[in-house]
């Protein structure tokens, strides 16, 4: 893709006072206001310290922080671009800030996924429904746990909506979940309601329904919710007991 000059770009200065993050919002800025797109590259170095009015290593501070959440991706040789599809790591950052909020985790999933299953039920494709009803099979036949599997079922509800800033989130967010998850003891997992649950999504998307998916999904989620918050309030009684 074609790169941009310094002359081209309309950018703010950065006072020789302020710290990189300013020029990490400057540097997202470009990305924002559709100067460059994703996949474009970013001026030379020179240009960039001609523009932000910083030192070099307040300059190599915030290009160094863009690299590790995966904003940019620097070339030996070549320069630095912004990536062609922008991640799940600041989504996934974000979430680590938040550990021990599970209450927290559970809405915002609920609040995605309601939205990712009416997506799916308009594009869901046939080979998504196969696999979906694989998935199902395999969850019955499993013997101990089911968490992967559970999680490769919503996985392919969430991909199949086809939107990469959505993709982006899902994983870390399934992910997170799973750790939550696993607080709860195999005796307290109700698999054969579970699979009951992924069946009533399952034929709701396969009717193309949105309606009936978004309610299907939000009596599963509802379901995991309260297992897994009346889970955790019974471990922190416990760990106050024990005090």
């Amino acid at each position: 893709m074609m790169s941009q000059t310094k002359d081209q770009l309309k950018i703010k200065s950065v006072k020789r006072e302020t710290l990189s993050s300013q020029v990490i919002d400057q540097i997202i800025e470009l990305l924002l206001s559709g100067q460059l797109k994703p996949g474009d590259k970013l001026p030379s170095e020179m240009e960039l310290l001609d523009m932000f009015m910083v030192s070099r290593p307040v300059l190599r501070e915030a290009i160094s922080s863009l690299e590790t959440i995966g904003i940019v991706r620097r070339k030996t040789r070549e320069g630095t671009y912004f990536t062609n599809k922008i991640g799940s790591k600041p989504f996934k950052i974000m979430l680590s800030l938040s550990v021990g909020d599970i209450k927290a985790f559970i809405e915002t999933r609920i609040v995605q996924e309601l939205g990712l299953v009416t997506l799916a039920a308009e594009k869901i494709t046939d080979d998504d429904l196969r696999r979906m009803k694989e998935n199902m099979e395999k969850m019955e036949a499993q013997e101990g746990s089911t968490i992967e599997l559970d999680k490769e079922f919503h996985r392919i509800i969430a991909y199949s909506a086809t939107n990469p800033i959505i993709e982006g989130i899902i994983d870390p967010l399934l992910n997170m979940i799973d750790q939550t998850q696993e607080t709860i003891p195999p005796e307290d997992r109700d698999k054969a309601y579970t699979i009951e649950q992924h069946k009533e999504i399952y034929a709701a998307l396969e009717k193309r329904d949105p309606i009936e998916s978004y309610i299907c999904m939000y009596r599963h989620l509802d379901h995991a919710r309260k297992r897994i918050l009346a889970r955790h309030e019974a471990r922190l009684s416990s760990d106050l007991d024990k005090k």
